[in-house]
């Protein structure tokens, strides 16, 4: 496999650390970055994006093998770790750096993007707040942001709230753990 086999899926659904932990489990998932987008300004910090008026959401890029994992199906695990009828919340998160977004690529991916979308709204009685558009002004978090689960599973946040995505993504999605 070569890297021009992947495609990429920018994806915000709170907290990223959350996101990453879930689809570094996902077989046909290659490389999972925390990053930054949307906003507006110059390369955000952490600090900057949680004040509320970069317009940054938390976001998790995945570089993803179509032949192995579908978008449909990475976009149907995001609407099960995450709730996408809160607007600017997850839980105790709040701020629109927690936004529930879709950032694509490529046309094919906001067809479909728009599809999966319009189905999970129709499963919550029309009360999706998610935001379909395409990515701009990308940054990578912070080293200390990337693959934070992994090395902090201790951590009151990730034991609490990132632990329990990951296990609601286990139970789920058995065919897709890598």
């Amino acid at each position: 496999m070569t890297a021009s086999n992947l495609e990429r899926i920018t994806l915000a659904g709170g907290c990223f650390w959350c996101l990453e932990a879930v689809y570094e489990r996902v077989r046909g998932v290659h490389h999972v970055e925390n990053g930054y987008s949307n906003g507006k300004g110059p390369k955000p910090t952490y600090e900057a994006v949680c004040s509320g008026n970069t317009g940054y959401a938390e976001v998790v890029r995945l570089d993803f093998d179509p032949a192995e994992v579908s978008l449909r199906e990475l976009l149907e695990v995001f609407f099960t770790i995450h709730d996408p009828t809160t607007l600017n919340r997850q839980g105790a998160d709040a701020g629109t750096q927690y936004r529930s977004a879709i950032y694509w690529h490529t046309e094919a991916q906001r067809q479909l993007a728009a599809e999966v979308l319009k189905e999970a709204n129709d499963h919550h009685g029309g009360r999706v707040v998610t935001e379909l558009l395409s990515e701009t002004d990308y940054y990578a978090a912070e080293a200390y942001h990337q693959h934070y689960y992994a090395r902090n599973p201790e951590q009151g946040y990730c034991a609490f709230v990132v632990a329990g995505k990951v296990d609601k993504f286990l139970a789920s999605f058995k065919r897709l753990v890598k």
